[in-house]
């Protein structure tokens, strides 16, 4: 039998995935958290096979939870409506064995994780094709300076904060809207929430 928990922060999705699954001969829900954080203490209270998780959900992320549990022997599964490649990135760094899209049919996710079970790993083609087309074209540094921007900060605080001349901050902000392509700070703040390369 493979014991699945389930992590979904919509309460109707959550019941109509546990009820789905539970339909299969050879799989249980064995637990059903609605944040990351519930998923985390429920994978360390149950473990389970496998997690399928949301991405976006209150106190911890999806992905926050894959991180968090990245050396337990379960498997995890991402099922999101984001193909994003920021997402997409993160997920494969945190070893998931599975990131599949909420429009696939309800019959491929029961497949996809007997594949998984299997110790094979399944991607949404559209999240390839993503992460080869669209990688954050920041460097290290930028993406700091764009994390601070975003956390509202001025420019002179951003350059207190990473010891570098407001002169300089004023050259990685100028940088970063050229590289975004966009053309201020809110707006480049929004681009990269919609590519979800925010850590």
């Amino acid at each position: 039998m493979i014991r699945i928990v389930l992590a979904e922060d919509q309460r109707m999705m959550l019941g109509a995935l546990g009820s789905l699954l539970d339909l299969e001969e050879d799989m249980e829900v064995v637990g059903k958290a609605t944040n990351g954080e519930e998923t985390i203490e429920l994978v360390k209270k149950l473990q389970p096979d496998i997690v399928v998780t949301d991405i976006e959900m209150p106190v911890k992320s999806g992905l926050d939870a894959a991180e968090a549990l990245k050396d337990e022997p379960c498997k995890i599964i991402i099922l999101t409506t984001f193909a994003r490649s920021g997402y997409f990135e993160r997920a494969r760094k945190a070893g998931v064995s599975g990131y599949l899209l909420k429009d696939s049919p309800s019959e491929d996710l029961a497949a996809s994780i007997r594949t998984i079970m299997e110790g094979r790993r399944i991607y949404a083609p559209e999240l390839v094709d993503l992460a080869y087309a669209d990688a954050n074209p920041l460097t290290e540094r930028e993406n700091q300076v764009m994390e601070l921007i975003a956390e509202g900060k001025s420019t002179k605080e951003i350059a207190k904060e990473l010891f570098i001349t407001t002169g300089t901050v004023r050259n990685y902000i100028s940088t970063i809207l050229d590289k975004l392509e966009v053309g201020n700070r809110i707006e480049a703040i929004s681009r990269f929430k919609e590519k979800g390369w925010f850590k």
